[in-house]
């Protein structure tokens, strides 16, 4: 396959990366400036060296279509986008990158006609409301959509855009709604605390996770291979599909990387607020139509996270500025008792 990945530089794009040179595809990544550094913490300098950077923005049109046609793009993957801080600093430009540029991606697709074969994208948990909008259980794809954010919100309009390029052009794509995935290289966005809290303990600090209450944790490899199945496998249609991991508390977080580090029990601590988006999410959807998809057991998601992190420590190559940098408040729900 010859895949192009919008924002390919970012945390999971590294990861899907990862996966789609492990079988021998050709990669090419659309972004505004080239910067492998994720992908130098999960793959030798051989393999970055196998990727194509094409620098260009994701609203520009004319751009992609370039890119698609230049390089006879057989697929994409389009995760180019802006997260929860920035979208609450700037909402224009989070609408402008969000949705303007997940419209000029389905444009470039339509242009290109039956050449790109399939469109994976990546929608949010975000969709949803807070865990008190919805009744007990786990809720399905097509629960109400009531986000508590902008950034949300753009997320919708995509899921609702996609819906109508199938209907009126019948362009088939395959939206994907992680929650919190951890791993080696999230060093950005609000969930991205669980993953910073794990290499601090490795360095022996006291590190402090801002929210608490539930949450829906996904290891990144494994929603990285959700993209790639998601792109891979015989779909028609444009439906947008919860992913879910391990669903526990904060607190059950704690005792599992716990259990991997135990200095963790003495130097993570963790708040009280419960983001506010539906934790208890339901992937029947998605294993219906597109097949079982992998789920690494918490435990030894941490563990492999560890493993990469002490081998970054020991080659000198473990950034510590993510830990340093300020953390936004979480959109809440309500406090624990």
């Amino acid at each position: 396959m010859r895949v192009l990945i919008t924002g390919g530089y970012g945390f999971i794009g590294a990861w899907i990366i990862r996966n789609l040179l492990s079988r021998g595809d050709q990669v090419w990544v659309f972004d505004l400036r080239e910067d492998a550094r994720r992908l130098r913490l999960i793959l030798p300098e051989s393999e970055v060296a196998k990727v194509t950077f094409v620098q260009g923005d994701v609203t520009d049109l004319k751009a992609l279509s370039a890119a698609i046609a230049t390089h006879q793009i057989s697929h994409i993957i389009h995760l180019a986008g802006l997260q929860v801080p920035t979208c609450r600093v700037d909402p224009m430009l989070g609408a402008k990158v969000n949705v303007l540029g997940t419209l000029a991606v389905f444009e470039a697709v339509k242009a290109a006609g039956d050449q790109v074969k399939r469109l994976v994208y990546a929608s949010s948990a975000a969709v949803f409301g807070g865990p008190d909008k919805y009744p007990a259980g786990a809720q399905p794809d097509d629960a109400p959509l009531v986000p508590s954010t902008h950034y949300g919100v753009f997320k919708c309009c995509n899921e609702g855009n996609a819906r109508i390029y199938f209907q009126d052009s019948g362009i088939s794509s395959v939206g994907l709604r992680p929650w919190t995935v951890y791993g080696v290289g999230r060093d950005l966005g609000m969930t991205s605390e669980p993953t910073k809290a794990i290499k601090a303990v490795l360095l022996g600090r006291p590190y402090h996770i801002n929210f608490g209450g539930a949450s829906d944790f996904q290891y990144v490899d494994d929603v990285a291979k959700t993209f790639i199945y998601s792109m891979d496998r015989p779909y028609s249609g444009a439906k947008s599909y919860n992913l879910r991991g391990a669903v526990i508390t904060m607190k059950e977080f704690h005792a599992a990387l716990s259990t991997v580090l135990p200095e963790a029990a003495k130097l993570v601590t963790f708040g009280t607020t419960q983001i506010a988006i539906a934790y208890d999410l339901s992937d029947d959807g998605l294993q219906r139509d597109l097949g079982s998809m992998p789920k690494t057991p918490l435990e030894a998601g941490i563990r492999e996270t560890v493993t990469i992190f002490k081998q970054l420590q020991s080659e000198g190559r473990l950034d510590t500025s993510d830990l340093d940098a300020p953390k936004m408040a979480p959109v809440a729900v309500a406090d624990e008792p």
